[in-house]
């Protein structure tokens, strides 16, 4: 493989020389702790909206989408900051925030003022700070890990989200009924102090940013960046992928926990264990996901995990309420389409990390997220809606069909040109 000029700073590692790679150590356990308390704070968000709070599916879309305009009408702007600045400060700055905003909820619910206006306001400002944070982890994870390593550096970060959703996600079930919801949200603002507190201890210094590209305006350089991710024919071909798939992630995201909770009828606990399930095939997918791409391609293992991942969500609409063989729908979901995701994910990350320059990374990362956050935020409201309309159930089942559609445009539309990232050329 041809090396890019910008790999000179970071040493060619062997995959177990990960496990050496003190900086990338560091930046894994942070995250770790990190996304377990996302897992537990994310899902408690929407019992206290369900449960405490008695939302409807209308505002159930809104709470959802107050997580996604924020990121939408920034995602622009913080790829230009991320290419802009040293990415670990920020990321920092981000987790520090986030912290705060969290801490409102409990803080809230302690003084008997928590209501729906304070949720979205809370979602509104911790997403802006989540896209800021994500932006800047995908854009900096190269500066600390060789290019090869790139690949197994993501699965192993999915492999900890794995384990966490396992952790998280069961345990947060029961925290809210024991508890409350509140509390559990105060376990995720805790988390990002752990991860702002390893990622200051991070040791490599990041190269300096262009002062040329800063001199060049905000919107000259949201348009270079638009321009290298249209110029590149595979990163086309993500962006297609993500905003037909994405109405899945609207259908679910806004009406799976209500549909679950109020139409099915499982307790809170039980919700929370069922998620939990899906770690642990998480986990498995983290561990085969190179296996695959070697097998199949990179393309090839992305085309697979979006389909399976479509066959495993369409058991939600199946289940008939809170029986076994409903929990047993559901659990299957869990196991077969988190595997899936997880490998569609791990090898689309690296796909774009590999063959974007670094200087550019943050914009074409921040340019694929505002494809997929207008998808999703128009795919929300419209999912909203039709569950009002036509019922969940037939909503949901579209969201499945959503990902099987997305396969088929990608395996018809080039997914051999989704090389290994073994095998990759730079161009």
């Amino acid at each position: 493989m041809v090396r890019n000029e910008e790999d000179s700073n970071v040493p060619a590692r062997s995959r177990s020389g990960l496990w050496h790679n003190r900086d990338f150590l560091k930046l894994w356990a942070g995250e770790t702790v990190s996304v377990f308390g996302s897992r537990m704070g994310g899902v408690a968000v929407a019992f206290a909206a369900v449960i405490a709070l008695g939302a409807t599916p209308i505002e159930m879309g809104f709470l959802r989408a107050a997580q996604v305009l924020p990121m939408l009408l920034t995602s622009l702007v913080a790829g230009v900051w991320v290419d802009r600045l040293r990415r670990r400060p920020v990321m920092i700055a981000a987790d520090l925030g986030r912290a705060a905003l969290l801490a409102t909820i409990p803080a809230a619910a302690i003084w008997g003022t928590l209501g729906m206006r304070q949720l979205y306001g809370v979602m509104l400002g911790a997403a802006m700070l989540d896209l800021v944070f994500d932006v800047s982890y995908a854009s900096y994870l190269p500066a600390i890990v060789s290019r090869d390593d790139l690949l197994d550096a993501n699965s192993k970060l999915a492999a900890s989200y794995a384990v966490a959703e396992v952790g998280g996600f069961g345990l947060c079930g029961w925290l809210v009924q024991w508890l409350t919801a509140p509390i559990a949200v105060l376990v995720d603002a805790l988390s990002f102090l752990v991860s702002a507190a390893s990622i200051a201890l991070i040791g490599s210094s990041e190269p300096a940013h262009s002062e040329a590209a800063s001199r060049a305006g905000f919107i000259a350089e949201v348009i270079d960046g638009a321009r290298y991710l249209m110029s590149d024919r595979r990163l086309r071909l993500i962006a297609a992928i993500d905003a037909v798939a994405v109405f899945s992630d609207g259908a679910f995201g806004s009406l799976y926990m209500l549909f679950v909770l109020d139409h099915l009828r499982f307790t809170a606990g039980a919700l929370g264990m069922i998620i939990a399930t899906g770690g642990v095939s998480a986990l498995l997918g983290a561990l085969a996901a190179r296996r695959i791409a070697n097998v199949l391609g990179s393309g090839g293992a992305m085309a697979l995990g979006l389909a399976l991942e479509g066959a495993a969500l369409a058991m939600v609409p199946m289940a008939p309420g809170a029986t076994a063989v409903g929990a047993a729908l559901l659990v299957g979901q869990q196991l077969l389409g988190d595997a899936a995701a997880t490998i569609c994910e791990i090898n689309r990350t690296a796909i774009v990390q590999a063959i974007t320059p670094k200087h550019v990374l943050g914009r074409v990362n921040s340019g694929l997220w505002f494809i997929h956050l207008a998808g999703l935020l128009a795919s929300l409201m419209v999912a909203a809606v039709l569950g009002t309309v036509i019922g969940m159930r037939l909503t949901l089942a579209a969201g499945a069909a959503a990902l099987w559609v997305a396969a088929t445009i990608l395996v018809f539309a080039g997914v051999r040109s989704l090389t290994p990232i073994a095998e990759r050329t730079e161009s």
